[in-house]
């Protein structure tokens, strides 16, 4: 399945050179957690505040990767509330 945010969009937004397999596995958990948030499944055709989310728990992992902690979801909690699938 195609991630919402290419490799290359994360690097950029990262400013990371190299590195490849690490940016590529904060994309895969970034999507996984707002998608798993938001109640539904990310692709590139995804709004773009979904995508933006992606990309921001992404660097701020990136940043805090020695920390041994998941980024808050409350960074992007404004992004993903409106896109929640209603649960009843």
């Amino acid at each position: 399945m195609p991630n919402s945010v290419t490799l290359a969009q994360a690097k950029e937004f990262l400013r990371a050179s190299g590195e490849d397999e690490l940016v590529g596995l904060l994309i895969d958990a970034a999507e996984a957690r707002v998608g798993q948030a938001a109640g539904v499944v990310l692709s590139a055709a995804s709004p773009a505040p979904l995508r933006l989310a992606v990309l921001i728990l992404a660097c701020h992992a990136y940043e805090h990767r020695h920390d041994g902690r998941p980024p808050p979801l409350s960074l992007v909690e404004p992004w993903i509330a409106p896109y929640r699938e209603a649960r009843l």
